[in-house]
């Protein structure tokens, strides 16, 4: 009865009860939450890995380990709840950990800044780097609006029915596919427009797991689905929707057509001068072709960006988390309808530096 909620690590979780710890992976490290019961009050249990910028986290559904990857720090492992940690990179060669994912085979992920893959047999135990994934064409025009223009493998996604199957998300570079557990890499780019604002900016890749053919990718242009593997794509939202930086997403177990989105109205070159993120969740019941938002309980400031959210499935129900850049954590028990602040006074929960973008001038 546990999950995460990261910028940059997975969002869903499964439990047979609602869930009793929430492992929060910040700007500041690590705090924990926890619960006597499911309707009892949340509370800090225990902060860890202080001054460390964490940028994903990941845990077993039983909640025996959890793992954190750090922004140019490496990656750090609990067996006790938080209350302890022990480095967990050994063969990984780039420090600068961004994304984290894992399979169905118990098969660990890694992506890094700058964008590279590793992949862990062993829970992470030791690493090796999926080196086809540094020769995938194009390279040479990757890059990244901020310091230190670097792209970076943001989201790594597996198919539910086919551990091969993988797709890597770079900001900015592209969506790419392997078929043989990233033996070989394909760039799947119907959905880019020589006249986008950005190049290829993909922010997250989330497969339906009813038909995993059905991929939403939310990127710096809006929001994409695809309903053949991604070799096709309608653009369901642009910059000009009411969330026109989205990141998060994720589906309702309940409905494979009711999804959650949640991001910034604008981008963050427009938050560095307004200071304002303009934040929000939205809900879509017909698989993102109309929204409504769904924010009740959320401040009614909307300056924070919310840079995390996650979903734990628990019996016939499911919670929905969200974090943002003030270092405050909400959760909704009703499918989105009402948000409650569970946290507050934690670091910023945040990529790299997006949260300086959003304090009060």
């Amino acid at each position: 009865m546990v999950a995460c909620l990261s910028p940059n690590g997975p969002t869903v979780y499964r439990a047979a009860a609602p869930p009793l710890r929430l492992y929060v992976g910040a700007q500041g490290g690590v705090s924990v939450l926890e619960r006597a019961g499911p309707s009892s009050p949340w509370r800090v249990a225990r902060r860890a890995l202080a001054g460390r910028h964490v940028s994903a986290m990941m845990c077993d559904d039983a909640g025996t380990w959890v793992l954190a990857g750090i922004h140019d720090g490496g990656l750090e492992w609990s067996t006790d709840n938080g209350a302890t940690w022990a480095r967990r990179d050994a063969g990984v060669t780039v420090p600068h950990a961004f994304a984290l994912a894992r399979g169905q085979d118990d098969r660990f992920y890694l992506g890094t800044l700058p964008a590279a893959l590793f992949k862990s047999r062993d829970r992470g135990a030791s690493w090796a780097e999926i080196a086809s994934f540094r020769t995938v064409p194009g390279q040479e025009k990757w890059t990244f609006p901020g310091l230190p223009h670097e792209a970076h493998a943001k989201c790594v996604a597996i198919d539910p029915r086919d551990p091969a199957l993988l797709y890597v998300a770079v900001e900015q570079g592209g969506l790419f596919r392997s078929r043989d557990g990233g033996e070989s890499w394909r760039e799947l780019d119907s959905y880019y427009r020589a006249g986008d604002k950005w190049y290829r900016d993909i922010h997250r890749l989330v497969i339906d797991a009813t038909d995993p053919r059905r991929l939403f990718m939310t990127t710096g242009m809006g929001l994409y689905r695809s309903d053949d593997g991604g070799e096709s794509w309608d653009h369901l939202t642009d910059t000009g929707f009411r969330i026109g930086y989205p990141d998060h997403l994720v589906i309702s177990p309940k409905d494979p057509r009711v999804i959650y989105m949640c991001g910034g109205s604008l981008d963050p070159t427009q938050w560095r001068r307004s200071h304002r993120a303009e934040a929000t969740v939205m809900v879509s019941r017909d698989r993102g072709e109309t929204w409504g938002e769904c924010g009740a309980g959320l401040p009614d400031d909307r300056r924070a960006n919310l840079e995390a959210m996650s979903i734990v499935h628990h019996g016939a129900g499911f919670t929905l988390f969200a974090g943002n850049t003030d270092g405050e954590v909400f959760s909704s028990e009703d499918e989105g309808a009402h948000w409650t602040r569970i946290a507050a006074g934690l670091s910023p929960i945040s990529k790299l530096g997006h949260y300086e973008l959003v304090v009060p001038a």
